[in-house]
């Protein structure tokens, strides 16, 4: 699913980085590299992607930083209380995951 899913963006022309631990992710995002938006998975092995978002919103830089969850499990609510910007169900929504990007990039820099 994150090949599809990285496949997906990189063909609308956005340059995507692959994570597939929850860990590894948060030593990056904990770094000072810019990221315009976050999809996450819930289903990560070592940290989950609702304990990776709970801990990427405590982190000073990256608390305005759009997030969209991607699950097959019923953890939306979850998800909204942890901080997401979206939500979307895999697999059945997955295609509209470049719309989605591509609304809150808009949303953000509109708010800029």
């Amino acid at each position: 699913m994150a090949n599809l899913v990285a496949e997906m963006l990189a063909g609308e022309n956005w340059r995507v980085e692959l994570c597939t631990e929850g860990e590894t992710a948060l030593l990056k995002l904990t770094g000072e590299e810019h990221y315009d938006l976050l999809v996450v998975d819930n289903d990560l092995p070592e940290l989950n992607g609702l304990e990776l978002i709970q801990r990427v919103r405590t982190i000073r830089h990256r608390r305005r930083t759009p997030i969209i969850m991607l699950s097959a499990t019923d953890c939306e609510r979850e998800a909204w209380r942890a901080g997401v910007d979206d939500f979307l169900k895999k697999p059945e929504q997955i295609d509209a995951l470049p719309t989605t990007v591509a609304r809150l990039l808009t949303d953000r820099s509109n708010d800029a």
